[in-house]
């Protein structure tokens, strides 16, 4: 039932910004964990950050802590993610995804995934 779509992907020069927003349709139980990954070519699906649905707990992979920023707003059903100081090695097609049973880090745990959208840093 819950559906998930990005959007806010884009081309951006290192060092530079950009937010992802996805909106949730459907009705995600209250203990949903919404997360984002991404997937570079040829990779499995990396961990970025995650933030629960009825609560204010958030989780980042140690390689954008401090860059990039998940957060919420339940009243417009939407997750974003804002990225600063962006570099190539962030180049992937970005994902929100909803995990309804426990807090993982592990993409073949996640429930729902929207369709991505491509994230490109140039030198």
């Amino acid at each position: 039932q819950v559906q998930l779509v990005e959007s806010g992907g884009g081309l951006v020069q290192a060092g530079g910004s950009l937010r992802l927003s996805c909106v949730v349709s459907g009705r995600p139980f209250s203990k949903s964990i919404m997360a984002w990954f991404r997937q570079a070519p040829a990779k499995e699906h990396e961990f970025i950050a995650a933030i629960k649905w009825n609560g204010y707990s958030t989780y980042y992979a140690d390689s954008v802590k401090g860059r990039f920023t998940i957060s919420r707003d339940n009243a417009k059903t939407t997750v974003y993610l804002q990225m600063n100081n962006l570099r190539p090695e962030d180049t992937a097609v970005y994902f929100c995804a909803v995990d309804n049973a426990v807090m993982s880090r592990n993409s073949d745990d996640y429930d729902y995934w929207g369709q991505g959208t491509q994230v490109t840093v140039s030198s």
